[in-house]
């Protein structure tokens, strides 16, 4: 959904539907609150005998009197201090509290916060996104407009700004959401393309015959078994001015059934999320593009389903990856990497300023860190960048080593490298793995097998795709420019 989004007058002066303002876990007023509290004089004592003392993502929504000119107030609550994250999920948990009214202005860009007006705007429309394509009734949210009620917060582009990463995420969330059978490889070619030329990109498909005469042999090996054909997309973001080049690759399996390594049903139910990478790369393409960033991105999605069919990959079988070294596949179920292969060799060619891919790639790094933390490797230089950009965008993400010493368990007897090592560290030497294919300049590998996807709506993110990472992109992209 499009919001609209506007500044307007002090509270007492602005027309809306619902008011929302914050309030700290002690029981005190963030801004608009000590005038709300004169205006409806028993909402105090309200909110006590109710239990709500403003922890953070408390949400309390109450009938106002006429007199005040507003249906109701939704108050929410900041916790005991407040960073740049807790206010993009206050402002999610108000979104969702406050969806069904028309108009909603708030105070909460008043915050001591740099550039608040972006943390609420991004949480407010992260927090009202909603999958419903697929629905035979959908429920849409009835909200049109959100008001930013005083100046403040950074303006109109802290605005603009939040706009852009909440496109981006929403994107991110749609691709990884839709079902498998309707997003081939083909498809999802289909909508590069038009994103492109919204945005004045250019981009280059490689067909099912292309991409085995580029020499993509990961790719080829992994589609083997498909009846959709695969696809090779690659899209290029080039201002005017840029002095400084960025590649993202994004690991881009459509539906991960293993394969002749063949997953259990119940590990199979969420594998149209195992494109999140190329999906993460898409959207934050788009947001950089949205933003006129000044950085040239070339992203690279490589497209396939991993099935089962009398073609398949088989255990033993041996390819050659793009930059010619050749691997020997163990474990089908472990495909990712080799799509990847190809996709950073592709990326290195160009030779960019710096190369990041972003993957669904080891279930070792959601045992690792958890549901909710991405795993980074890399070269040091890039990684401590990707952390560092992490940080400033409130994604959350761990650096990770890349133990030299674990590459002799991914040595094969029969090719240069084979695609699985020992059972222990697996996160680990997926990275070794893939940094024998990016080349040696500053690369750095995001593992969101656990944070790719929700499993409970909370704050701005709801249940199902999360779009984690396309923020963390977007200020990777932002650093670069400025250096």
């Amino acid at each position: 959904m499009e919001l609209e989004i506007r500044f307007g007058e002090a509270i007492a002066a602005v027309e809306g539907d619902v008011l929302v303002v914050p309030m700290f876990e002690d029981g005190s007023w963030g801004a608009g609150g000590e005038w709300l509290a004169e205006q409806m004089p028993g909402l105090e004592s309200y909110l006590e005998s109710t239990g709500f003392k403003g922890a953070a993502g408390n949400v309390k929504t109450v009938p106002a009197g006429e007199s005040l000119g507003f249906a109701a107030v939704t108050v929410v609550g900041l916790g005991e201090e407040l960073d740049a994250e807790g206010l993009r999920r206050a402002a999610g948990s108000a979104a969702r509290a406050c969806s069904k009214f028309s108009t909603a202005v708030t105070t909460l860009h008043l915050l001591d916060i740099d550039e608040a007006a972006e943390m609420v705007t991004f949480g407010f429309m992260a927090g009202l996104y909603a999958f419903e394509s697929f629905k035979s009734e959908a429920k849409p949210a009835t909200i049109e407009a959100l008001v930013l009620a005083g100046d403040g917060g950074g303006g109109e582009p802290a605005v603009a700004r939040a706009r852009a990463l909440a496109h981006g995420v929403a994107l991110t969330r749609d691709l990884v959401n839709t079902p498998a059978v309707a997003k081939p490889p083909a498809m999802l070619a289909t909508r590069v393309e038009d994103i492109a030329a919204a945005r004045g990109m250019t981009v280059q498909v490689y067909d099912e015959h292309e991409v085995i005469a580029a020499g993509f042999g990961g790719l080829a090996a992994v589609a083997s078994g498909a009846a959709n054909p695969p696809r090779m997309v690659v899209l290029d973001y080039a201002p005017e001015g840029a002095t400084k080049s960025l590649a993202f690759v994004g690991k881009g399996i459509v539906f991960d059934s293993g394969g002749l390594s063949i997953k259990p049903a119940s590990g199979m139910e969420d594998m149209k999320t195992d494109m999140a990478g190329a999906a993460t790369v898409l959207g934050a393409v788009q947001a950089i593009a949205e933003l006129g960033l000044a950085v040239e991105v070339r992203a690279i999605m490589p497209f396939t389903e991993n099935v089962i069919s009398g073609h398949a990959m088989r255990p033993g079988d041996v390819f050659t990856a793009r930059n010619g070294k050749t691997v020997e596949v163990l474990n089908t179920d472990a495909e990712g990497r080799l799509v990847l292969a190809d996709g950073l060799s592709l990326a290195v060619e160009g030779e960019p300023d710096l190369v990041v891919d972003v993957a669904t790639l080891t279930g070792a790094a959601k045992v690792a860190l958890g549901a909710e933390i991405g795993a980074v490797f890399g070269t040091d230089d890039a990684r401590d960048l990707v952390v560092g950009a992490a940080e400033s965008a409130g994604e959350h993400v761990w650096p990770m080593p890349l133990h030299s010493a674990y590459r002799s368990h991914i040595d094969s007897t029969v090719a240069d490298i084979k695609n699985t090592g020992e059972r222990w560290g697996g996160a680990i030497t997926a990275a070794l793995f893939l940094s024998e294919f990016a080349g040696d300049g500053p690369w750095a590998h995001i593992d969101i097998a656990g944070p790719a996807r929700a499993s409970k709506t909370d704050n701005y993110t709801p249940k199902g795709a999360s779009g984690f990472g396309v923020r963390t992109l977007v200020a990777v992209a932002e650093a670069l420019a400025a250096s």
